[in-house]
């Protein structure tokens, strides 16, 4: 196995009482799709929230690059090549999709979102947006208001925007949620293709989607890896089945 590209050693973050992430290490090497599941209340979104510097941990280690990140800010992080699939859609709902993409990539070259119109004069702004969005299907809605497109091009836009900042690992946070099944197997194929550009960590509830698209599975229950492994291995893992998959993932392949 490669040097990983992602070294998390002993990870911990409280919220008062409650452990959201307890003592957890995990490893994402170069060219991988890791998958990290687990019912709701696991610590998914937390863990997440951790690698982009949105959330302090309260304890451990983030390497990325082989570079401590730990106390690193996100856009730093972000600079270094590691992005999240939504780090500034929400803001932007009132401005065209190609607006977006080029702000997200003025961003990581490092320059304030409020030049925007710097965004709309630069050819090389517009290239790399209008790439991106050809990248995952949208290059006839660059110029539709992002309100205004629907909920699964809304996720594919998102990809959009985190693909326009060059990122070397890219982390998506249930890309699924709220497709429909047409929406899903477009964003299943949209990952499949992805994936032999960039390194994927997916949160994921769509099993089918992730035992489709992983290589290695994490499994998170109560903020603690209680599996990690090849989706064989893990379909078959007793502690698994328990805690989370249950019987029908056990016995049903989705090749």
């Amino acid at each position: 196995m490669s040097d990983p590209l992602l070294r998390v050693d002993n990870l911990v973050r409280r919220f008062g009482g409650i452990t959201a992430t307890d003592n957890l290490s995990l490893e994402v090497v170069p060219g991988e799709l890791h998958a990290i599941i687990g019912p709701n209340g696991a610590g998914k979104t937390t863990l997440i929230s951790q690698l982009t510097g949105q959330l302090m941990p309260n304890s451990g280690t983030i390497q990325f690059g082989g570079r401590d990140v730990t106390r690193l800010p996100s856009y730093k992080r972000s600079r270094l090549g590691l992005a999240r699939s939504f780090q500034i859609t929400s803001l932007l709902k009132d401005f065209s999709a190609i607006d977006n993409v080029a702000l997200a990539a003025q961003a990581h070259d490092g320059h304030s979102f409020r030049f925007w119109g710097n965004a709309r004069k630069e050819p090389h702004l517009r290239e790399a947006a209008r790439a991106a969005l050809e990248r995952v299907g949208l290059g006839m809605r660059a110029n539709v208001l992002v309100s205004q497109l629907s909920h699964g091009e809304q996720r594919e836009f998102e990809l959009a925007v985190a693909l326009a900042t060059r990122p070397q690992l890219l982390l998506l946070d249930e890309p699924m949620a709220g497709l429909g099944v047409t929406e899903s197997a477009r964003m299943v194929a949209l990952l499949k293709e992805l994936r032999k550009e960039v390194t994927i960590v997916l949160v994921e509830h769509d099993m089918e989607a992730v035992f489709a698209l992983a290589d290695r599975i994490t499994v998170l229950v109560y903020g603690r890896v209680i599996a990690c492994d090849v989706p064989d291995a893990i379909r078959r893992h007793e502690e698994v089945k328990r805690a989370y998959l249950g019987e029908q993932h056990a016995v049903t392949r989705h090749d």
